[in-house]
């Protein structure tokens, strides 16, 4: 498989075409030197595409480096400085760049939200949170009653959440699940009455409102509730192609 084959073969579930109200450039933001000629080998998965992570992908034998935030977003950024340095250690090493933004959070089968649904066991998932235009959360039903602080833990796999706010129910029925900085979409949750809503990140701001709503809310960091969909889609990626994929953990802690 080319390098354009293979990224085909991503947009094949995730649907760059249907997100068109999507910042980042989804899809080849760095080609290799023959995009239809050189044999994918092994792909390196990660949640950010900055310099450690293109490093290590080079150090480990990447042919390609599959990221949920990429380089390029709106605009045109002039390669100077750290940006010089991160697009240089993939051209130095022939390793090509594919970024999924928004299509991998919303993807119903290898994507951040849904991939956390089914984590926690979500049963009866429908679509949730419209952004700029487009659909990219999750909400459903638990199939008994838990605790914030089961919740979050069956949410993150046992990792510490950076906040949890337990301004709601003492036991949770109905989830909203929007993975990253989406801290400030908690109003849809107490809008469509849902007992707890699990997000990245929240913000100062945030605070005041959530407990005015009475709503129990989960920051499990924008980082960890973001590994999520890279790593469904390597192991999609090797079920159905036989490509090798690795993936670099870089937290952040954020």
């Amino acid at each position: 498989m080319t390098l354009n084959q293979l990224d085909a073969y991503f947009n094949s579930f995730l649907k760059k075409e249907n997100y068109g109200a999507d910042p980042s450039r989804n899809g080849i933001q760095i080609q290799n030197s023959e995009p239809d000629k050189k044999k994918i080998k092994k792909v390196a998965f990660a949640v950010d595409a900055c310099l450690e992570t293109a490093q290590e992908a080079a150090r480990l034998g990447a042919d390609v480096l599959f990221v949920h935030h990429g380089l390029y977003w709106d605009g045109c950024e002039i390669m100077t400085d750290n940006h010089y340095h991160r697009v240089s250690a993939f051209i130095k090493n022939d390793m090509a760049l594919i970024g999924y933004h928004i299509p991998l959070d919303a993807n119903k089968e290898a994507g951040n939200n849904y991939g956390l649904a089914r984590r926690i066991g979500l049963k009866g998932l429908k679509e949730f949170c419209p952004w700029r235009g487009m659909t990219i959360g999750v909400k459903g039903r638990l199939s008994s009653p838990m605790t914030i602080e089961k919740l979050a833990a069956a949410a993150l796999l046992g990792a510490k959440p950076n906040q949890i706010l337990s301004f709601g129910k003492k036991k949770i029925s109905t989830v909203g699940i929007v993975s990253g900085g989406a801290g400030g979409d908690h109003w849809w949750a107490w809008k469509e009455g849902l007992d707890c809503y699990i997000t990245g990140e929240i913000g100062h701001t945030d605070w005041h409102p959530i407990k005015e709503e009475k709503m129990n809310v989960i920051a499990g960091g924008h980082y960890n509730t973001e590994t999520v969909g890279v790593q469904l889609v390597m192991k999609k990626l090797k079920e159905e192609k036989g490509i090798q994929g690795v993936f670099i953990d870089i937290p952040t802690g954020l």
